[in-house]
């Protein structure tokens, strides 16, 4: 039997216990009696004798030497006192199982005290009585009254059933001596003959089951009338007429704020060597996803979950569209060749880069490749420089030359844009084939032989980039909006009809390969932005310079179904346990990935252990559920998360505080950098100003916050500028899908002094556990920093009594947003009867709600773990306001007003997306007038979806605008 059912069983019996002393004190009293001070005819305790035939002499005289005055006023100060006594205790008692309800011991989460107001169900009779006018409020202020009244007339009832009961008596069944009611001429001097005569003809017996019958049932009465009044009073109580909403008996634990000293404590366990040690672990092996090697890093992060103390671990596979090279069949294996006019091959692309430390000298390391690329062997007699391979580049090549690419082999270099937006603007062009490399300008610092890898940090020449070009949506190509479950329906022909899968071949090489290339190449020399770091005159290209030459791309890539592995270790909150903080990052790489993504994994398991140790030694347990995900084919197009976002959004949705991601803990050594939603901001502030600066020799900046604002100020210095989203990382389907707040935190290299699209190793075979430990952050003092902010945002959002929101910053990014239209389409849009002033209006309003929020928060009960409850679901839920279930216009699955990345550039993102791309390029639409009806519409939806959002703000029972 539980805990709890013991004590209920227990009270019960206390109660029955109860009943049955009062129903005792009760019949003692009545046994007894009291008589009044004028009762000058009847007496009690009068022995036998005097209804016996007796000697009429003896009578008088017995009767004459018994004090009955004595006798009344001993047992009326006696029995007063014990009915007072008892109605005390009683009323004690029934206030007190009223009042306190009954409790397990080993419940520490319940709470106790709270009024019926707050837990009661609906009364089933009062929905007629409402529908007929009756007024509620009336009606409790009228009982409230009526109370006062009743506990006053309940005491006086009580009273007076008590002397009832003592005047009266009742007689035991075997009490021959005593009687009760006798008249008092048997204690007068009388006839003694008439007194006989009397006396016999009155039957005490019939007198004394009458009374018995009568006063028996009237004292249980009383004890039931007087235990409901007790619990009734001791249940609903009395309460002021102003305090509507205070609620009392609320345990402490309930509305404490976090402990401040558990912060330090948390940050100051994160240890730099034991994050070295995990990612030296971590990198042994390649693990691309879908492999043995990917499964077995879940098995084990699992493992390593449960031996540090989270609660509980979980592993979901789904079954998902993967994408893999050849690699057994030299002869069928991805290259690139280039033939003269005999036939003969001149040049072919290497298969596998090179080992430059052995380190490198592993198994299973997959060779080059772009995943999802079109199968085919292509060939062309010409190659097309196309520069970064955007839309302004394939627009500018057709209006400022005479090429077509159509039918020919493009290049085009890596950066500026994802890569399978190049790949998709060469497809609808019609290029037969693509080729990407990595250009010394944007990885390699123009190649200097000092700096690239080994030797440095830098991309040497045969380093070579694999990835994705899967475009159109995120998460599984066969199973778009719905989670990749066994009974899920999936696209036909492994997706190949999908407009999403490209359809033409694409593959990457280093910029070794592609200067080799380049020097085959004829035609003009390309403007000098197009030109790249090598040294080489980069021209547009057309039929190679050599007479009959061509190149050729044999690509064997092939889709095919793979099971993939998400990892999840939970630290279950202890007062709010459907309240869901989310840290992430993904666990799959394309080779060893030591900085991409296994930094951030070795962060993380060191956070989780550091928290998992507090709550296996009952140190600390957050206020709401901590989360750590491990996410399955991420690099493949964000597969893992997006799976199961799909699978629980109902559940995420509702309950989801945030997420957090560490894809990257460290690409450089400089400062702290940020990605994140608004409401994310302030809280990654707070901590960044307690995490010391991790580069100790620079005096100048005590903390990650002090060096980061130095770093990257915004435009107005007033705080560090937050980079955009896009959709570079696992929070790209909280954000979108669900409307879950975001951030996504890293330490960077100096993005001011070094242009570069990314860390130059990038998802090449040489992001090496050396490159980290010798090159990038020696000591891991960065990742440490990385930890301690990502720890510290966690724990606050996760321990804070109120969620720390600031959603005032909403507005600022709002109305950043217009002002981004209104200095790119302004006049346009006026011009086409778009308004921006209507948004304008609209920001305002959502502005002026936010700012009354805050300040309605800083006044809050705290005491009132209502109110609290409140505050934080509307913190939470106002982000879910600015999804549309009809998602952006084209794009059903993007589905966040506000943020998204652009159509053109998935690593891109804008403010007000739907309205960027519909108006990039307007005018030279062929179908202008459908793209404006477009616009209006979706101008229409973005100004009803911020109203909306607005209205969440608002007090909970006046969310409507007067």
């Amino acid at each position: 039997m539980s805990p709890r059912a013991q004590n209920t069983r227990r009270f019960l019996l206390l109660a029955v216990v109860a009943a049955i002393v009062g129903l005792v004190i009760g019949l003692l009293i009545g046994r007894f009696g009291i008589r009044s001070d004028n009762d000058d005819y009847r007496i009690t305790g009068i022995s036998e004798t005097f209804v016996q035939d007796a000697d009429p002499y003896i009578s008088a005289e017995i009767m004459d030497n018994i004090n009955s005055e004595n006798i009344r006023q001993y047992l009326r100060r006696k029995f007063l006192l014990l009915a007072v006594v008892a109605a005390i205790v009683g009323l004690v008692i029934g206030l007190l199982i009223g009042r306190f309800g009954i409790r397990s011991d080993n419940d520490d989460y319940r709470i106790t005290g709270i009024s019926e107001t707050f837990v009661q169900d609906a009364d089933p009779y009062i929905s007629a009585g409402i529908m007929d006018n009756i007024n509620s409020e009336n009606i409790r202020q009228y009982l409230r009254r009526k109370f006062l009244l009743l506990a006053v007339v309940a005491a006086i009832v009580g009273l007076v059933i008590g002397l009832l009961i003592g005047r009266f008596g009742i007689r035991s069944d075997n009490d021959d001596y005593r009687i009760t009611g006798i008249s008092e001429t048997f204690v007068q001097d009388a006839d003694p003959y008439i007194s006989a005569g009397i006396m016999d003809n009155i039957n005490s017996e019939n007198i004394r089951q009458y009374l018995r019958r009568k006063f028996l049932l009237l004292a249980v009465v009383a004890a039931i009338v007087g235990l409901v009044i007790g619990l009734l009073i001791g249940r609903f109580g009395i309460r002021s007429d102003n305090d509507e909403y205070r609620i009392t008996g609320i345990s402490e634990t309930f509305v404490q704020d976090a402990d401040p000293y558990i912060s330090a404590e948390i940050m100051d366990n994160i240890n730099s060597e034991n994050i070295r040690q995990y990612l030296r672990e971590l990198t042994e092996h390649p693990h691309l996803a879908g492999t043995d090697a990917d499964y077995k890093q879940a098995k084990d992060l699992q493992e390593f979950w449960r031996s540090v103390g989270l609660d509980e671990t979980f592993i979901t596979p789904y079954d998902v569209l993967l994408s893999y090279p050849e690699t057994k069949d030299e002869s069928k294996m991805n290259r690139i060749f280039v033939y003269d006019s005999a036939g003969q091959v001149v040049w072919k692309s290497a298969l596998y880069e090179p080992i430059l430390d052995p380190s490198e000298n592993k198994s299973n390391v997959v060779p080059p490749f772009n995943a999802y690329s079109a199968s085919g062997d292509v060939s062309s007699t010409d190659l097309v420089y196309v520069n970064y391979g955007r839309v302004e580049d394939f627009r500018w090549l057709a209006q400022n030359t005479d090429i077509n690419i159509t039918g020919k082999i493009v290049l085009a270099r890596y950066g500026k844009n994802f890569r399978g937006d190049k790949a998709y603007q060469a497809e609808i062009l019609g290029a037969k084939g693509i080729i990407l490399y990595s250009d010394p300008e944007d990885y390699a610092n123009n190649g200097e032989a000092t700096q690239v890898y080994p030797h440095g940090w830098f991309l040497p020449e045969s380093g070579t980039q694999r990835g994705t070009i899967f475009r159109g949506y995120i998460g599984d190509p066969l199973t778009p909006g719905y989670p990749a479950t066994e009974t899920a329906y999936r696209l036909k022909g492994n997706g190949t009809n999908s407009v999403a899968l490209p359809k033409i071949p694409c593959h990457p090489i280093g910029y070794g390969a592609a200067k080799i290339l380049l020097s085959y190449m004829s035609g003009d020399q390309v403007p000098a932005s197009w030109r790249g770091g090598l040294n080489i005159t980069y021209r547009f290209g057309g039929p190679l310079k050599q007479s009959g030459w061509k190149i050729r791309m044999r690509i064997s890539t092939k889709n095919t179904r793979k099971k993939m592995y998400n990892v999840f270790g939970v630290i279950r909150g202890s007062i709010e346990p459907d309240r869901y903080v989310l840290l992430g990052n993904h666990l799959d790489a394309w080779v060893f990935g030591a900085i991409d993504p296994s930094s951030g994994t070795a962060v993380m398991k060191e956070v989780s252990r550091v928290m998992g140790n507090l709550v296996q030694k009952k140190k600390w347990r957050p206020r709401r559920t901590i989360i750590f995900c491990g996410w399955g084919a991420e690099e493949f197009k964000l597969i893992g998360s997006t799976e199961w976002v799909e699978q629980y959004i109902k559940n995420l949705g509702s309950r989801s505080v945030a997420y957090l991601n560490l894809d990257i803990a460290s690409e450089g050594n400089y400062s702290m950098r940020l990605r994140a939603t608004p409401l994310m901001r302030s809280v990654t502030y707070a901590a960044a100003k307690k995490v010391p600066n991790p580069e100790e020799t620079d005096t100048r900046f005590k903390t990650v916050y002090d060096k980061w604002m130095y770093a990257f100020p915004n435009a107005d210095k007033s705080r560090p500028r937050d980079f955009r989203l896009g959709l570079l990382s696992d929070y790209a389907s909280f954000i979108q899908r669900a409307g879950i707040p975001v951030a996504d935190f890293r330490y960077t290299y100096n993005r001011n002094e070094l242009k570069l699209p990314s860390y130059p190793l990038y998802h090449s075979k040489y992001e090496t556990f050396k490159a980290v430990d010798e090159f990038m952050d020696r000591g891991f003092k960065c990742h440490r920093a990385s930890g301690q902010v990502w720890a510290e945002v966690a724990r606050n959002l996760a321990d804070s009594l109120i969620i720390p929101f600031q959603v005032e910053d909403y507005a600022k990014t709002l109305k950043d947003g217009v002002d981004n239209l209104e200095n790119e389409f302004g006049l346009l849009m006026k011009k086409n009867g778009i308004e921006l002033e209507l948004l304008y209006k609209a920001i305002s309003v959502f502005a002026a709600d936010a700012a009354d929020f805050q300040e309605r928060a800083k006044h809050v009960d705290k005491k009132n773990p209502f109110a609290i409850r409140s505050l934080n679901d509307q913190l939470t839920l106002m982000e879910r306001a600015f999804i549309d279930p009809e998602g952006l216009p084209g794009r059903p699955l993007a589905r966040n007003i506000v943020f998204a990345d652009s159509s053109t550039n998935a690593y891109a993102d804008a403010i007000f997306p739907g309205l960027i791309d519909g108006m990039f390029e307007i005018e030279e639409s062929a179908d202008e007038e459908r793209r404006w009806e477009i616009v209006k519409k979706h101008f229409s939806v973005v100004i009803h979806t911020i109203d909306s959002a607005a209205s969440t703000l608002r007090d909970v029972s006046a969310f409507m605008p007067l």
